[in-house]
């Protein structure tokens, strides 16, 4: 028999991957063999999933953010939709090893199965265009999680981001439409990204707990997309979760690093511009740039430990989970890629964590405000 695994005895979920923008739209690139972070960047497969002992991952689908145009959403929201329909192929041609979760208690069956569960998100509402009846679209493409924002403000509300004064000063009309159809069809709706005044919206009108699916701390690291401990303790008594990411701008100070700010300029010379894929092209290569020129800080498993167990001496122990970012952006030093999660389970019982603790910050924490979401829509 195999020797006890780190995660045994608990159900394990990390919130937000970008890996299908990143890695299942490449020509070719397999999600059921083991790929090299060195040789592809990538931080993800089925392999690697097995390895770090992961039970669940919520996939998002990122759709980068341009003209706030009909034309502009049209190609946004079909390359969500595209998007989408990759996960399930891939989900379908490995489904001995994998499914899509609908449901919060799918990936506990899944897991007794022995397969991983995908539990499915929208990152950046751009996508529903101004149509609130895409909610319900994207639904039925199992959509169960879904995210307010990216690094601009949208016509949903304000990013944390932005260089520009607020739009909206939290969430707009039409924000208000999205949440009300997400509260009705029992999706998350996550605060990541979105503004603090969107957050107090969200938590003073949402029926249901928020999630942040990847954030962090501002009193850890001083970073727009980072929360406050008012706003961490607002959450507990909401019932929400915030899972912390591994994003190194955000997870360690890096005074000067202008990083984020010369990103959300370069997502502004898009905003009266239709995606196309040569201006796509053009874009990565600049963010690529950007990224070599203006490199985010050397971050440790310690660095992103300290957001952990300070959102858990604000917020509890039943309002954090984990959140990593990866193929997004996220990884430090000893958690940068699926098959390290081990490493952090390992250093947080190091640090005296109990097995009931892990479990929530694992996953308990997160399955809680699904099924809290498919209650509430399931009453009305």
């Amino acid at each position: 028999m195999p020797a006890p695994g780190p995660h045994d005895g608990f159900f394990t979920f990390d919130t937000h991957l970008d890996t299908p923008t990143a890695s299942l739209l490449r020509e070719g690139w397999d999600f059921g063999v083991r790929h090299d972070r060195a040789a592809d960047r990538t931080q993800c497969d089925l392999p690697r999933m097995a390895e770090g002992g992961i039970d669940a991952l919520g996939f998002a689908v990122f759709v980068t953010q341009a003209a706030r145009t009909p034309a502009g959403f049209a190609l946004a929201h079909e390359k969500a939709v595209q998007t989408f329909a990759r996960i399930h192929a891939v989900a379908a041609q490995h489904a001995d090893r994998c499914g899509i979760a609908l449901r919060a208690d799918d990936g506990p069956r899944l897991k007794a199965a022995g397969r991983r569960a995908l539990y499915l998100a929208i990152e950046n509402s751009y996508s529903l265009g101004l149509d609130a009846g895409n909610v319900a679209k994207f639904h039925a493409l199992g959509v169960r999680m879904l995210g307010l924002n990216h690094m601009l403000h949208n016509d949903v509300a304000d990013s944390s981001t932005d260089p520009r004064p607020p739009e909206w000063g939290g969430l707009s009309p039409f924000g208000r439409e999205v949440l009300a159809e997400c509260n009705r069809l029992g999706l998350a709706l996550d605060a990541s990204h979105a503004s603090d005044d969107a957050l107090w919206d969200l938590l003073e009108l949402s029926a249901t707990p928020p999630l942040l699916t990847h954030s962090g701390c501002r009193a850890v690291c001083d970073h727009p997309r980072n929360i406050g401990d008012e706003l961490l303790r607002a959450l507990a008594a909401k019932s929400g979760v915030i899972q912390i990411n591994a994003l190194p701008i955000a997870v360690k100070n890096a005074p000067g690093n202008r990083q984020t700010e010369l990103g959300a300029a370069l997502l502004l010379k898009l905003t009266d511009r239709v995606l196309t894929p040569e201006l796509r092209a053009e874009f990565s290569a600049e963010w690529a740039r950007i990224d070599r020129e203006h490199p985010a800080p050397k971050c440790t498993l310690d660095d992103y430990i300290a957001h952990v167990e300070h959102a858990v001496a604000v917020a509890g122990i039943d309002h954090v989970g984990i959140g990593c970012d990866f193929d997004g952006g996220g990884g430090v030093e000893g958690l940068d890629q699926v098959s390290d999660y081990p490493n952090l389970t390992r250093a947080l019982r190091a640090r005296g964590w109990s097995d009931e603790a892990l479990a929530k910050l694992w996953g308990g924490n997160t399955l809680r405000v699904l099924r809290a979401c498919e209650a509430h829509a399931a009453a009305r």
